[in-house]
């Protein structure tokens, strides 16, 4: 019996008014650049790129996750400016910070080791975590003219993201399939 595979990935989400803005510009580069591609995928920071799991399997995904954010704390995000990946991306950035590092860290290497779920680009460069507004079907020119009308333009935005969500491949686009609680107890005295 053959088994059915589908694509996932793993992100955080900002909260419905920061989507929003972000689904606002994502329009805006669909209307003024013909760039629809990311309007395929709620705004989002990735931790874990797309891969193919096993429909029989997603409980054990699912209960991996949940374990996994359970000892987990949210991460304070800030969204700062606009930035580019050369000649086809442009995203909203987000600042790296130690909690953030930290949780992708902790998340590849718990899925490498128990779940054989590897992110081979991911090891070959650092981390750059971004909330992309348009990418793959931004052509060269497109891309000049946008980010210039983009690169100083300001935006400033901070939320704690306090679930990990596991997003699923529906043919078209990506849809939350479920999320999962970053949940570590603060015990008193602990270090």
């Amino acid at each position: 019996m053959l088994q059915s595979h589908r694509l996932y990935f793993i992100a955080l989400l900002p909260p419905q008014e920061i989507q929003d803005y972000a689904n606002q510009i994502k329009q805006y580069f669909a209307d003024k650049y013909a760039s629809r591609h990311a309007q395929k995928s709620p705004p989002h920071i990735t931790l874990q790129p797309p891969f193919k799991w096993a429909d029989a399997d997603v409980p054990r995904l699912e209960k991996f996750l949940g374990d996994f954010a359970s000892c987990r704390e949210s991460v304070p995000i800030t969204l700062s400016e606009f930035g580019a990946f050369a000649p086809r991306v442009i995203y909203i950035n987000v600042v790296r910070s130690l909690e953030l590092l930290t949780l992708h860290t902790d998340l590849m290497l718990h899925l490498e080791s128990n779940l054989g779920i590897i992110d081979k680009v991911g090891k070959t460069r650092p981390f750059a975590p971004h909330m992309t507004v348009a990418f793959k079907d931004l052509t060269r020119q497109n891309f000049k003219a946008a980010w210039s009308e983009f690169e100083k333009q300001q935006l400033h935005f901070e939320f704690t993201a306090s679930y990990l969500k596991l997003l699923l491949h529906d043919g078209r686009r990506w849809n939350v399939k479920s999320e999962f609680l970053l949940q570590k107890a603060y015990l008193r005295g602990a270090p």
